[in-house]
């Protein structure tokens, strides 16, 4: 693992050891609602304070981009770091670190143990590392551009299947942008009727790692976050899948339309939300 993975875990456990713990008293956690369907805890903005402090600690030259507090920078006062927020950097940074403090909010406080942290760093723009963490089941996915991707230390790979009729294809609904629901469910409809199913777990960046663990033969979703899926988009390409937006271009960390999988599946969802795509 490299050194910066290396720091990455170290705050990834730390911050999972308060979520773990968390966990027991869910019933005394403060939670707002973003929007609709869409949550926020007090767990949420720990966890990320933590990643913060820790990555930027370790590399003050680095920039965070986080789901619950936007833009982080380290500013050095005297003999002192402080982790301050900032406006989204002007020009491209060199380091930058786009992390999810708690994917699957909704599942931590419903006490479903399908949560995360997402943690992924671009060099100049490039995804670089990527690094998922499931404190609940101690879950550790790695992987670093040109080496591949790992769970639990163990070498992963994307799903060698080519019968449509045994796939497993991983989703998430919509539940923020209601005016793509019709659509989605026409398309979720073919998908469920071709393949062996669709399983909706509420977590994108695990769902990703199950593309590269070749649990899941494909994956689709609409209008997630960069923070979402950076990091599980490396973890898929690193595993030998492919990655693509709803056009079959590079797009999906801009648009956030996202399909993953090895090489059969994607050409089967892209070729299915063509037929029904109406947004764009």
């Amino acid at each position: 693992m490299s050194a910066v993975l290396n720091i990455a875990l170290r705050a990834a456990r730390l911050a999972g050891k308060m979520m773990t713990r968390a966990a027991n008293h869910l019933e005394t956690l403060t939670i707002d609602q973003k929007q609709a369907r869409d949550f926020v805890s007090e767990i949420d903005r720990e966890s990320e304070r933590i990643l913060c402090e820790e990555l930027l600690t370790a590399y003050p030259k680095h920039y965070i981009r986080s789901e619950e507090g936007g833009y982080f920078r380290a500013v050095k006062q005297g003999d002192e770091i402080s982790i301050q927020q900032m406006d989204a950097p002007s020009k491209t940074p060199e380091f930058e670190w786009i992390i999810d403090p708690l994917d699957g909010t909704t599942n931590f406080l419903h006490g479903h143990p399908q949560y995360a942290i997402s943690m992924a760093l671009l060099h100049k723009g490039v995804l670089s590392e990527a690094l998922i963490f499931a404190p609940e089941r101690n879950d550790l996915y790695v992987a670093s551009r040109g080496n591949g991707a790992t769970w639990n230390d163990k070498r992963i790979r994307v799903s060698k299947r080519l019968n449509l009729n045994e796939f497993l294809i991983g989703t998430g609904f919509p539940v923020v942008e209601q005016s793509m629901v019709d659509e989605y469910f026409a398309i979720l409809k073919n998908v469920i009727a071709d393949t062996a199913g669709a399983r909706r777990e509420g977590s994108a960046a695990l769902d990703l790692c199950s593309v590269a663990a070749g649990r899941f033969d494909g994956f689709f979703e609409y209008n997630l976050k960069a923070w979402d899926i950076a990091a599980g988009a490396l973890m898929v390409q690193e595993a030998g899948g492919l990655v693509t937006d709803f056009d079959g271009e590079s797009g999906w960390l801009a648009t956030g339309n996202i399909v993953a999988g090895n090489e059969k599946a994607l050409a089967y969802l892209l070729r299915t939300i063509g037929k029904y795509r109406t947004t764009k």
